[in-house]
């Protein structure tokens, strides 16, 4: 008998979701992709090979696997068939064996991006017309798939032959013991109605948006899986309460790449041991800016650096509740080699109160200050172990702390962007 399993971002997005649904589509029959549109990145590594997803689920590098974008996303379709013809220029043949797109998926229009850069600055969107898309689909005057393919469109021809009446599909797959692979975009802390609102995504990007974006029953699921860094970053505006520095000057800070042309390779070198050092005398803004470097935390749809702070267990908690998580993934705990001190968050401090509980009302959560935990850190490079029990001890323990803090087991371990840099820890939750 298959298993359904839904990977779902525990935190605000960007937790490595693409690596770690990756890594799990080698069992996998099917792969579907179930909210959001272009503004979620998945970078996936085969060998030397680098793919950039905005659409397209990450199980589509894999021969044989079903790949399916559900009902429960907004389509751009100029994108989606630039995708296409990039994955055919490096020779995947793609067809409605491997790719179907669900006829009742919702096109984005030119006029709702125009839209979304008028009015989306102000929660930090991506500017790239999902609101807008959602907002026109609950008004009731948006334009489907199935309809969208009628068109005389170049891009309408081009994917008329992979649209599909995917909940079948799905259905017929469960039914037939295959296992399935659901995939979420953004994070459970970006949900329309559990996250931050109004610092939130416009799809349900929590595990129950997999049943209505994919037009399948929730007693269909067998596990969930939340994906967490051993940090915790954020992109765009909205609360953060463990971040490391500040929103202004992370925004002000420059690319990897543009610092590696301003300074050169030798100038960039003693910019990141400033940073280290910097990082090492409890100076919030450089960890902040080490985890940036680090992890090249830097997205894969706007290039924008990305928010950095400590681990938030509080949050974590929230996110495990309504997913109801049976396990996590961490990813990037690579990343936090060379600090000798790393904290987690254990609780808010509230006029005076401690709060373990997280509050999803900014004008509570603004006010909260994050109560923390210092556990001693590490100098090894992680990217190159074999197992958990090569780790250093302190990462061990660090990793141990989380489990106890959020209360769910720790399944799959990353300690870099490639297949073999990831550890199966309990194989019971997987396929």
């Amino acid at each position: 008998m298959g298993k359904v399993i839904v990977i779902v971002g525990g935190q605000w997005g960007d937790e490595g979701k693409g690596k770690i649904v990756d890594f799990l589509t080698e069992k996998a029959d099917v792969t579907a992709r179930y909210n959001g549109g272009n503004n979620a990145g998945h970078t996936v590594i085969v060998g030397n090979e680098k793919y950039k997803f905005h659409l397209i689920p990450s199980g589509i590098v894999h021969q044989g696997k079903l790949n399916i974008i559900g009902n429960g996303t907004v389509i751009d379709p100029a994108v989606l068939v630039e995708e296409i013809e990039n994955l055919e220029k490096r020779g995947f043949n793609v067809s409605d064996k491997n790719l179907v797109i669900s006829a009742n998926a919702h096109i984005i229009l030119p006029e709702y991006v125009q839209e979304d850069k008028r009015t989306g600055g102000k929660v930090g969107t991506t500017g790239r017309g999902i609101g807008p898309a959602y907002t026109y689909k609950a008004a009731r005057v948006g334009v489907r798939m199935c309809d969208y393919i009628t068109k005389e469109a170049k891009e309408a021809k081009k994917l008329k032959p992979l649209v599909k009446n995917t909940w079948i599909m799905i259905n017929d797959a469960i039914n037939n013991g295959k296992n399935i692979l659901l995939e979420g975009a953004q994070g459970s802390l970006l949900d329309i109605d559990h996250g931050t609102y109004p610092y939130v995504t416009s799809s349900n990007s929590v595990a129950g948006g997999a049943c209505t974006g994919l037009g399948i029953g929730p007693t269909k699921i067998s596990n969930v899986i939340g994906v967490y860094k051993a940090y915790i970053t954020r992109v765009g505006g909205g609360l953060f309460p463990t971040e490391l520095g500040t929103e202004e000057k992370t925004n002000n800070e420059e690319s990897l790449d543009k610092l590696r042309k301003e300074l050169g390779e030798e100038g960039f070198k003693h910019l990141y041991k400033k940073i280290i050092l910097k990082a090492n005398e409890d100076d919030e803004y450089s960890q902040g800016r080490l985890l940036r470097v680090q992890g090249v935390e830097y997205g894969t749809t706007t290039g924008r650096a990305r928010r950095t702070g400590w681990f938030d267990a509080v949050a974590a908690r929230y996110a495990i509740a309504i997913n109801g998580l049976s396990s996590v993934a961490i990813t990037k705990l690579d990343v936090l080699t060379s600090l000798k001190k790393i904290k987690i968050c254990t609780a808010y401090s509230y006029q005076g109160k401690t709060l373990t509980d997280f509050p999803t009302n900014i004008n509570i959560l603004k006010n909260c200050r994050p109560v923390y935990e210092e556990m001693p850190g590490w100098s090894e490079d992680l990217s190159k172990i074999g197992g958990y029990d090569d780790l250093p001890e302190n990462a061990k323990s660090y990793l141990e702390r989380i489990e106890k803090l959020i209360g769910v087991p720790v399944s799959i371990l990353s300690v870099g962007p490639k297949r073999n840099q990831t550890m199966v820890l309990r194989e019971e939750e997987l396929f």
